[in-house]
């Protein structure tokens, strides 16, 4: 049986990896760390943020409103504060719609 390595999982990651997950310039992250109570990446002891897997959950929520669906930060703001949970919930079924058009997309062109 050949030996399968494990892929590591970071625990933590950079404002620059983040920054690039969604294309976006660092400083609009940390922007939104000071606009929004929901992301709060620790700090290491040289200062540099460190974002979590939740953190990034976050920032992803906060990209949707307001990159996607056009919300203003305090159209976002009151979203977030009115239900977290369902704006989060209703992010994740557009994401989960939009791969499903990519696959169907993807088998259409194979016909």
């Amino acid at each position: 049986m050949p030996y399968k390595e494990k892929e590591i999982e970071k625990k933590y990651y950079s404002i620059g990896e983040v920054a690039n997950m969604f294309d976006v310039a660092t400083s609009l992250i940390r922007f939104w760390e000071s606009e929004f109570d929901i992301i709060k990446p620790k700090k290491n002891r040289k200062g540099n943020r460190q974002f979590t897997k939740e953190d990034i959950q976050n920032v992803k929520l906060i990209y949707h409103l307001v990159k996607e669906k056009g919300y203003t930060l305090q159209g976002a703001k009151s979203m977030l504060k009115n239900g977290s949970q369902s704006a989060m919930d209703r992010m994740e079924m557009v994401e989960s719609l939009r791969n499903i058009r990519s696959f169907l997309s993807e088998i259409k062109n194979r016909l």
